[in-house]
């Protein structure tokens, strides 16, 4: 569904609440010395094209009618020069402002990724992964033209207007003040147009932040995948046509909203010429005559003059469209980091780390009006023992573990690691004690080396091996035509679900953490690898801390301890004998998993 914006209310409470003129301006202030010298630059090639129209009534007043030719040889060589000075202060200045813009551009992006990469799980399972990169690339991209060919523009005809209409007031002031009259009423229809246009062009990246969220969706491999197992091919194409077609009336409006009111603006500075030698022709007949090289060079300082102010009109509208995607941006960049680190944060030596975890009195609510989805859990933990947390299906054991690795903060109550409270650890003292496997395995598209290798990037092929034996996929990978150096294709569609899952296991091994969590990591298995898997882990497991989150209870059943969850509060906790004895949630689960195994 295409998302209808209230352009009226929703986007000028945006704009207002997110941009401002100073927030912008603060983009620039890390090339302060640079925009200095673009401004020195603009004001210079500004000054020294003004010295054209002079040069010309010289021509014609004197020069000419003197017959002087040294004067006019002298003359046309300072038009010359002028020329020249122009176009290398021009050139010059359009590489230094590309300079500036590509750097601001480059910032941006840098500064919105990481602010997206410190935000907690909540925001991501909110927002379409679509939308995020829509505002990353097409929105800071929309403002391409704004830090650099504008920005460029903006300087070059606002020094040039400036200096030309001193110009035009120094050479005949009579004939200035007609000119400049037309300024105020131009400026008022332009701010009008650009109004309009600034609404329609947040409308105009929303649609487009839809079409990439599509494109996204249905063109990835398990898009295509539904598509074609759907038979929803044509649906969806449908569905693209539609959003596109409403994106390109959205083009068409946002380009031509207000057209005709600008069209008033192109009428009067096209016959203001016109007008003005007719003006000119009657101060001709008063007792203080302009002379015809003042009137020519009036004519030339004219059209000196209109074509930058009319850029400036231009340059004045599209930029307050370019307001619409500074709110999209700013919005992101001002959503809150719920997840923070200590300005001094704890940390714990890998040598020093035990793995002893403890809950107290742990309460969680994914919404404030929504009820807690863990509620006054607490829990110990000793450093090298084996827990498994079960329960049906929405009991909160999965948002337990969301809550073990920081993705989430507590609301009440506290997490503690080796006596630590996890708010207080450092984000590199979390990682390195905290390894998570979780339940729905995810690859880059890259080999399998480097996939590993994400985990630690300084590994030897010895321990990528080492880790790989242990999740039982070094053989299916050494058997492959390329072993390690393999691609796993888009989300490691080239391998199947439990090999994916073998694969996550191993990247978590390498890594070497004091506590294990696993989240349904061996739920892609068939039953004889996950016996094999589960025999490998438990000798991997030694001295280390293992939490697993499970729903299929054959993998379980000699842990240490068995946590037993329903709606968000523990039920039951004991041994897999003295769950099974006291004939209760956990004896029901054990009885349905059992008959799932004989189905099978």
């Amino acid at each position: 569904m295409s998302e209808k914006i209230d352009t009226s209310g929703d986007y000028a409470a945006l704009a207002e609440r997110h941009v401002s003129l100073r927030r912008i301006l603060s983009l620039f202030s890390a090339y302060r010395k640079r925009v200095t010298a673009v401004i020195l630059l603009m004001i210079l090639a500004s000054a020294v094209g003004l010295a054209g129209p002079f040069l010309l009534r010289a021509i014609i007043d004197k020069a000419l009618p003197t017959h002087d030719l040294k004067l006019l040889v002298e003359l046309v060589a300072g038009m010359v020069v002028v020329a020249v000075l122009s176009s290398a202060v021009g050139a010059y200045q359009v590489i230094l402002i590309s300079r500036i813009g590509q750097g601001i551009l480059h910032a941006l992006r840098v500064r919105i990724y990481t602010h997206l990469q410190s935000l907690s799980l909540r925001f991501f399972t909110q927002t379409r992964v679509g939308e995020v990169q829509s505002r990353i690339a097409n929105d800071i991209d929309g403002l391409q033209s704004l830090v650099t060919e504008t920005a460029n523009d903006l300087g070059r005809s606002l020094s040039a207007v400036i200096m030309t209409a001193i110009a035009i007031v120094i050479l005949d002031w009579r004939l200035a003040l007609f000119v400049l009259i037309a300024v105020p009423g131009t400026i008022l229809i332009s701010n009008r147009v650009a109004r309009l246009r600034e609404a329609l062009t947040y409308q105009q990246q929303a649609q487009a932040a839809d079409m990439s969220v599509v494109v996204q969706e249905t063109l990835s491999t398990s898009g295509i995948i539904l598509a074609r197992t759907m038979g929803r091919g044509p649906h969806l194409v449908q569905r693209f046509a539609k959003i596109s077609g409403d994106l390109a009336k959205l083009e068409v409006k946002s380009h031509t909203a207000g057209e005709w009111q600008w069209s008033l603006i192109s009428f009067a500075l096209a016959v203001l010429p016109a007008i003005t030698l007719l003006v000119g022709g009657l101060l001709m007949q008063t007792d203080n005559p302009a002379t015809i090289g003042t009137l020519v060079a009036m004519i030339a300082l004219q059209e000196q003059l209109l074509w930058p102010f009319e850029q400036l009109l231009e340059i004045g509208r599209d930029t307050r469209k370019t307001r619409a995607l500074f709110a999209r941006i700013f919005e992101y960049l001002d959503k809150p980091v719920e997840i923070t680190e200590q300005s001094a944060p704890v940390t714990i030596r890998r040598s020093e780390m035990r793995g002893q975890v403890e809950l107290d009195h742990v309460s969680f609510a994914y919404h404030e009006a929504s009820s807690s989805a863990v509620n006054d859990i607490s829990l110990t933990i000793p450093a090298g023992s084996k827990v498994a947390i079960v329960g049906p299906t929405g009991s909160g054991k999965t948002t337990l573990g969301y809550l073990l690795a920081r993705l989430y903060d507590v609301d009440s109550g506290s997490i503690r690691f080796d006596g630590a409270d996890l708010r207080d650890l450092s984000f590199e003292t979390l990682s390195e004690m905290l390894g998570v496997v979780p339940q729905e395995p995810y690859l880059f598209h890259a080999s399998v080396a480097e996939n590993l290798r994400f985990a630690k990037p300084d590994a030897t092929q010895a321990e990528l091996i080492t880790a790989a034996k242990i999740a039982q996929i070094h053989d299916y990978v050494a058997s492959l035509p390329d072993s390690y150096d393999t691609l796993v294709g888009d989300d490691g569609y080239r391998f199947s679900g439990g090999e994916k899952q073998r694969l996550v296991l191993a990247r978590t091994i390498l890594r070497d953490p004091p506590i294990l969590l696993l989240d349904e990591a061996t739920s892609a298995l068939d039953t004889r690898t996950e016996r094999t898997m589960t025999s490998s882990l438990k000798h991997m497991s030694k001295g280390r801390t293992t939490i697993t989150i499970a729903h299929r209870l054959s993998t379980i059943r000699h842990a240490d301890l068995i946590v037993v969850m329903k709606e968000g509060q523990i039920t039951e906790q004991g041994s897999h004998h003295e769950l099974v004895a006291l004939n209760g949630v956990y004896a029901d689960l054990l009885r349905g998993d059992d008959l799932a195994i004989e189905r099978n």
